[in-house]
């Protein structure tokens, strides 16, 4: 069964080229007329690893493509998933299981909603890649990915698939705590990088900003009934910050290359949900509001 890969940024070119390389049929889902031009002309996908680039010819199609879709990776930014499902939404088999590598919360809620005939299976990822060329990915940082539905049922049998495509993964039963906690750590780094404008490093000069941050966050956390993912989470964000000192933030990068963040999915997400509970996080709201106004004045949406 194919693999299709909707989103040819960094991390969708990285599952697309490995998989490929493994044997595992892979289609690579291009967004309009020119990129499906410019790819082929390519001819493929270049994977850089380990000081070493090897060549994959990897299929393209267009959204309105008429094959079936069995198994859909969904690796583009949490603003753009839900729109991009909805042009391949005549596509989608019955049993279609439709991945879904967004940043933050909210996007894959909705897509699960929307589609209810689907399987959604939330993935959060701690891979590092970034493009170095309109048809070349470097895999950047070795990591994990986590999978999981939050709706339960069977661990999926295509696992063996990224196994033997040498992709890192553990099949989570909670895997919303991942989530919850992964968006925590952003909260708590991206938007202070930006308005710093700084490494990841130098956040360690704003050591009280962060501990009042994570305060915060773990309250709303633990009133979100993800206790487990409050546990120590101060610690894991300065052992985050200190193992990617010499990194910028993937908002920081956004916001340098003057593209949309992906505020309203991290800042904005847990903001609305400590609104809707009741739940007092004035430096969580201050935080947001300056991000807004920083991302304004620049010209860049501001959700």
């Amino acid at each position: 069964m194919s693999w299709h890969i909707l989103g040819a940024g960094a991390l969708g070119s990285l599952w697309a080229t490995r998989l490929a390389r493994s044997g595992v049929p892979v289609r690579i889902i291009l967004r309009s007329a020119q990129r499906l031009i410019d790819y082929q002309h390519a001819g493929g996908l270049t994977l850089s690893e380990a000081g070493q680039s090897s060549f994959h010819s990897i299929a393209a199609e267009l959204p309105d493509a008429t094959t079936p879709i069995q198994r859909l990776l969904v690796a583009c930014k949490a603003y753009d998933a839900e729109a991009a499902i909805a042009q391949l939404s005549p596509r989608l088999a019955n049993s279609c299981e439709i991945l879904l590598l967004q940043n933050g919360l909210g996007s894959q809620q909705a897509i699960a909603e929307r589609w209810p005939q689907v399987r959604c299976i939330f993935v959060s990822s701690t891979e590092g890649a970034y493009r170095d060329g309109p048809m070349q990915v470097v895999f950047a940082g070795r990591g994990q990915n986590w999978l999981g539905d939050p709706n339960g049922g069977s661990v999926p049998s295509w696992l063996g698939d990224l196994d033997q495509a040498g992709i890192p993964q553990i099949w989570s039963s909670d895997i919303l705590t991942r989530l919850w906690r992964k968006l925590a750590l952003n909260c708590a780094i991206n938007p202070l990088t930006v308005l710093h404008d700084c490494r990841n490093g130098e956040l360690l000069q704003h050591r009280e900003q962060l501990a009042a941050l994570c305060e915060e966050l773990s309250t709303l956390l633990e009133a979100n009934g993800q206790a487990t993912a409050a546990i120590d989470l101060h610690g894991e964000v300065l052992r985050v910050i200190e193992a990617t000192a010499v990194n910028y933030s993937s908002m920081y990068q956004d916001v340098r290359l003057g593209r949309r963040t992906e505020i309203d999915y991290l800042l904005g997400y847990a903001c609305r949900s400590a609104y809707s509970l009741g739940l007092v996080v004035p430096l969580l709201h201050d935080l947001h509001r300056q991000l807004r106004e920083h991302l304004s004045l620049r010209g860049l949406p501001t959700d």
